[in-house]
């Protein structure tokens, strides 16, 4: 029996979670230590993973493993990735050292213990970072239906304390109303989640029912319903099919988040710490966008093309509505977290884009935009941490007091609003190309996002890094060692991947192409005109026809 890999990337930060909590009270320096030496080695199995990986082999998924677990309901606990997962699995465990690195601080006891300061259990936050770690790299890992719908909902606990019990202390009202919008923001994530969770639910058993009555024995494997499928063994109906398919889209939606399922992303990012708001969005969330391509689209494909129009129309809505509000912002967690919505937007636009330009955009681009975000979020909150304010107005002059941090700051944005050079260019621009092949309209309108993007990056760093030096801001200190190990990294993997992506392409193209398959898609081919010459114009015209069947 080989060696359970992929069951080791997830058991390894499980178990460091469990041991960090297990600590005693005055042990905090070693459990941050604990699990950052456990993420770390989380990542190391990721890298072999990465490694052991041939993006050439046949098959869909690599490294499986399988076992009976539930037999009378047909659930096995299966594990299998593609390269879109091991490209996911590698940027989460990339993240969390950072996070942790970023977060040493954030669960310390405060100063003084009063009835409206409590202490802080600094084992019990890193121990629920790296508990959501493990359920994160499982939900990239599984194959089998249901076991990923446990992990889907489980990551939801870890998280709901993280937000509600370690928020943000910058936001200048009193540590009572503090705790009271931190608790607010943490149950509408935790409610909105559990709602998208249990419409979910309720389609994985109605996907179970339909396999049990046309199979004979109902199933819950993502390959052996694809195969099912794919060998005319299994026919689901038209309207079970879409039904279905909005049971699973619906809960990925708000967990993306899509508009107008959006509105728990920026209260949960603007309470919780800079941390704990990277662990939301570049983490978690890519967990909905990720299972739009391995489940809503492989397994339900003649939904996901009638159900097309009407999420690109969405998804241009976030786009768009996210940059806007990103431009209104005067907080600037918040700025970022709308931001954030505009991005996912153009990942889901590339997703049902059904191209692979598209698709492999929105694959590089949750990759790009997990580093990019981190960038930009840490370094806000090393900001906001020396200042106790969120607000942009508290802001000014900060490059001529701390120019590494501006420096930073800045690259930060500038790989937010996707600069050539930088990483999430090359995603963005294969995002609106492949959209563009297929919906120009569509793609055109996408663009104005880009513009948008410029505005709200460059006038925030406007406002908060240039102009007269505000005296709150005099004595601010530049980026410390801890903070320059956590920052430095995620510059240089912005630069290195903005100019030479092409390991990350390799991976994921094979997978791409895999997922169209399933769904019966190809690129359209450009349709070209000939000049025949004289006499000719009708074998022109029979070239141009060509070309339109092709394109369909």
């Amino acid at each position: 029996m080989s060696f359970p890999l992929l069951t080791a990337v997830a058991a390894v930060p499980a178990v460091g979670a469990i041991a960090t909590a297990a600590l005693p009270a005055a042990k905090r320096t070693a459990a941050k230590w604990l699990a950052l030496v456990f993420s770390l080695l989380t990542f190391a199995l990721a890298l072999v993973v990465a490694f052991r990986f041939d993006p050439g082999a046949k098959g869909p998924f690599q490294l499986t493993e399988s076992h009976a677990w539930i037999s009378d309901f047909g659930v096995r606990y299966e594990l299998g990735v593609d390269g879109i997962a091991v490209a996911l699995i590698a940027l989460t465990t990339l993240l969390i050292p950072f996070i942790i690195l970023a977060g040493w601080h954030d669960a310390d006891p405060l100063e003084e213990a009063t009835p409206n300061r409590r202490w802080r259990p600094t084992q019990g936050f890193f121990a629920l970072i790296l508990a959501v770690e493990a359920m994160v790299v499982l939900s990239f890992e599984a194959t089998d239906v249901f076991l990923f719908y446990i992990f889907f909902e489980a990551m939801l606990i870890p998280m709901y304390f993280l937000i509600g019990g370690f928020g943000d202390r910058a936001g200048g009202d009193g540590e009572d109303r503090a705790a009271s919008r931190r608790s607010y923001a943490a149950v509408k994530f935790l409610l909105y989640n559990l709602a998208g969770g249990l419409i979910m639910l309720a389609a994985v058993i109605g996907l179970y029912a339909v396999t049990a009555d046309q199979l004979g024995t109902g199933t819950f494997s993502l390959q052996q319903i694809v195969e099912a499928r794919a060998a005319g063994k299994l026919d689901i109906g038209t309207g079970t099919e879409r039904l279905l398919f909005l049971g699973f889209f619906f809960a990925f939606a708000v967990k993306a988040p899509l508009w107008p399922l959006h509105t728990w992303l920026p209260g949960a990012m603007g309470e919780s710490t800079a941390p704990v708001a990277v662990l939301i969005t570049a983490v978690v969330d890519k967990v909905g966008t990720f299972a739009m391509l391995r489940f809503c689209l492989q397994l339900f494909p003649e939904a996901s093309s009638w159900a097309t129009p009407a999420i690109l129309v969405l998804a241009l809505i976030s786009v768009l509505y996210g940059a806007l509000l990103a431009v209104a912002q005067r907080d600037i967690k918040r700025l970022i977290a709308y931001a954030s919505i505009s991005h996912f937007g153009f990942i889901i636009l590339g997703i049902f884009a059904m191209t692979s330009q598209g698709q492999s955009g929105a694959t590089l681009y949750m990759v790009n935009h997990g580093i990019s975000t981190a960038a930009l979020m840490l370094v806000a909150g090393f900001l906001i941490s020396r200042r106790g304010s969120r607000l942009i107005a508290d802001y000014g002059g900060v490059q001529k007091v701390a120019p590494v941090l501006a420096g930073t700051f800045l690259i930060g944005g500038l790989a937010t609003l996707s600069l050539p050079g930088l990483a999430p260019f090359v995603s963005e621009f294969l995002v609106l190309v492949g959209t563009f092949s297929r919906y120009p309209v569509i793609g055109i309108i996408a663009t104005l996002g880009i513009v948008l993007a410029a505005l709200y990056v460059l006038v925030l760093y406007q406002r908060t890094m240039t102009g007269p030096v505000k005296a709150e801001v005099r004595s601010m200190p530049d980026l410390r060692v801890r903070e320059l190990l956590v920052v430095a990294p995620l510059v240089a993997l912005l630069l290195f991947l903005g100019v030479y992506p092409k390991p990350l392409t390799d991976l994921v193209n094979p997978a791409v192409g895999h997922t169209l398959s399933v769904v019966d898609k190809k690129d359209p081919k450009p349709t070209v005109q000939v000049d025949a010459g004289p006499g000719g114009g009708r074998a022109g015209q029979a070239v141009q026809d060509q070309d339109r069947e092709a394109a369909k």
